[in-house]
């Protein structure tokens, strides 16, 4: 029985990760800038690397066509960035699948500079930026045609009330699409468990769940056409392209460590990011797109 101190611990762990999460991108801020974005790319997300992208800015674009496509995104949807960072893919959507888009983060840093790119691109009247959390969005029922949520899910230790908030948010007819890291396995050997945990904790994810966990999960929230593609193979260079240059660097970061001028969050994140390309050699997890859709 769930008591109403059950609750309040609940509630409170749930804040308690949304605030790791904004500190984690607030303290990172800088190592995104150097080694992942430039002028035409606001993408946090990996790059599908296949016969329409060769380089990092056409493979992080080919990202978002890749899951607009497996949504079928059309012109004039209503689509939730439900995560959306700098604002990367809602600017792609409205470019090009004149889609509206709202895009919505806990990190207020974020929301500042999409806004602020948003009118440098003059797409004000296609995209819009809110400071939310998207387990409790304030949104709608039945609001948008497609909830799209690009490595964001994995941040949050609720992922049953992500569903459950995205199928109350979508319209009858509505699609979501999900794309992130998905364990193969739940029971690994202890030591692998703990690398993996080590890598994705870097990250500010708390664990991955299994793509069965994902689809009981979808399914418990009334999704139908549950759908989860290994995509692996397109991402692969993306992740080996971030494990090089983490280690390229990682002598400098520790003594940027030590001498306090990197925080812990810094160094954490540099040094899972090469866990988490290792632990992808390894055949601990895999990359996966998830589609589904509300009836």
């Amino acid at each position: 029985m769930r008591t109403a101190q059950t609750e309040i611990k609940t509630v409170r762990g749930k804040e308690a990760q949304v605030n790791k999460v904004v500190r984690y991108y607030d303290e990172t801020r800088f190592d995104y800038n150097v080694a992942w974005f430039s002028d035409e790319n606001s993408a946090l997300h990996v790059g599908f690397y296949d016969e329409h992208a060769h380089n990092h800015r056409d493979a992080v674009g080919n990202t978002n066509r890749f899951l607009a496509d497996a949504a079928g995104i059309a012109p004039g949807d209503r689509v939730l960035d439900a995560g959306c960072g700098r604002g990367g893919s809602a600017f792609w959507l409205a470019q090009n699948r004149q889609a509206t888009v709202v895009g919505i983060t806990p990190v207020a840093s974020q929301v500042d500079e999409a806004r602020e790119k948003a009118t440098a691109l003059g797409l004000e009247n296609k995209v819009s930026f809110f400071q939310k959390d998207y387990l409790h969005s304030g949104f709608e029922t039945a609001a948008f045609d497609v909830i799209w949520a690009c490595e964001s899910v994995c941040h949050t230790d609720q992922k049953q009330a992500f569903f459950h908030e995205a199928f109350r948010m979508l319209k009858p007819g509505g699609r979501l699409v999900i794309a992130d890291c998905m364990r193969f396995r739940r029971d690994l050997p202890a030591q692998d468990e703990a690398f993996l945990l080590e890598g994705v904790n870097g990250w500010e994810v708390p664990d991955l769940d299994t793509g069965g966990e994902h689809f009981e999960k979808a399914t418990a929230a009334g999704f139908s056409e549950v759908v989860i593609l290994d995509c692996t193979k397109y991402v692969r260079v993306s992740f080996r392209n971030i494990y090089r240059h983490c280690r390229r660097w990682l002598w400098l970061g520790k003594i940027l460590r030590l001498t306090g001028i990197r925080s812990g969050v810094q160094h954490a994140n540099q040094v899972g990011s090469m866990k988490i390309y290792q632990a992808l050699e390894r055949g601990l997890w895999f990359y996966g797109v998830l589609t589904a859709v509300k009836e």
